[in-house]
C-alpha cells in the first residue's frame, strides 16, 4: 500500500468515527474477530494508546471494515485494505481469506512495525506461545509451511486435470492424467489441515500468495 494511488483509494474508504467505546475482548470470539494495539506520543509527548478492531464476519452489513480506536474511543472505520494516518505514520491493515495479512505501523521515513495482538486474542495467544515456548512455536510453524507445500503438490495436477476433461479445453489442448489419484476422504482431511495450517499462519500475520488458500485446491472429489 505504498503507492500513491493505493493511498488515495484508502482515503476514499476512511470515514470519521462516531466516538463509540471499544468493547473488551471476549473468550468466544478467536476466529470472528481480530483487535492489535499500538502504543505512541502525540506532538505534546503524551502517551496514547491506538487500536485496530476487526470483524472478520462483518458488520451488521456484512462489511468487513476496520476501526480504529483511540484511547479506548473510536477515531475511525474504514473499509479494507485500509490506511489509517496516526501520529508519525500510517497504520496499514489488510484482510487474507483466513484473518489479517497485514495490521503494521508504518514509519514516515517507511520503517514497518506489527501492531502487538491483544492479550485475549488468539493472535495474543499466539504470540503468548511464541514467547514462551519459542522452539514450539517455530516448530508449528515448520509444519504449517509443510501442509501448505504438500497441499499445492498434491493438489494443483488435479486441479489441472479437472480443467482438461472440460469437454472445450479437452479438445483443443487434450486431457490430463494427475499421477495423484486419492480417495475423497483423503483430499477432504488434506483440505482441512491446510486450512488449519493457513489460519495459524494469519495468526501471525503470516501469508503468502502461492501458499495460503491451498485447502482450496481440493473439492472433496477422488
Amino acid at each position: 500500500m505504498s503507492s500513491g494511488w493505493k493511498q488515495k483509494r484508502a482515503a476514499r474508504r476512511l470515514k470519521p468515527g462516531d466516538g463509540h467505546g471499544l468493547k473488551p475482548y471476549r473468550w468466544w470470539q478467536p476466529f470472528s474477530r481480530t483487535l492489535f494495539h499500538l502504543h505512541l506520543k502525540d506532538e505534546n509527548g503524551e502517551r496514547q494508546i491506538w487500536s485496530v478492531d476487526v470483524r472478520l464476519g462483518g458488520d451488521a452489513d456484512g462489511e468487513v471494515r476496520a476501526k480504529l480506536y483511540r484511547d479506548g474511543r473510536n477515531h475511525a472505520s474504514s473499509k479494507l485494505p485500509a490506511a489509517f494516518s496516526v501520529p508519525g505514520g500510517t497504520v496499514e491493515v489488510v484482510a487474507s481469506d483466513f484473518g489479517l495479512k497485514r495490521c503494521h505501523y508504518v514509519t514516515e521515513d517507511g520503517v514497518s512495525h506489527q501492531l502487538a495482538p491483544d492479550p485475549a486474542s488468539a493472535e495474543g495467544l499466539r504470540a503468548r506461545l511464541e514467547r514462551a515456548h519459542p522452539a514450539v512455536g517455530r516448530a508449528i510453524g515448520f509444519v504449517s509451511v509443510g501442509v501448505l507445500v504438500v497441499a499445492l503438490v498434491l493438489g494443483v495436477p488435479q486441479i489441472v486435470e479437472q480443467i482438461s476433461r472440460i469437454p472445450p479445453v479437452a479438445e483443443n489442448l487434450g486431457s490430463y492424467t494427475s499421477p495423484f489419484q486419492f480417495p475423497a476422504w483423503f483430499n477432504v482431511t488434506l483440505m482441512v489441515a491446510a486450512l488449519v495450517a493457513s489460519t495459524e499462519r494469519a495468526l501471525r500475520l503470516r501469508y503468502s500468495r502461492l501458499l495460503d488458500g491451498g485447502g482450496g485446491l481440493f473439492d472433496g472429489t477422488a
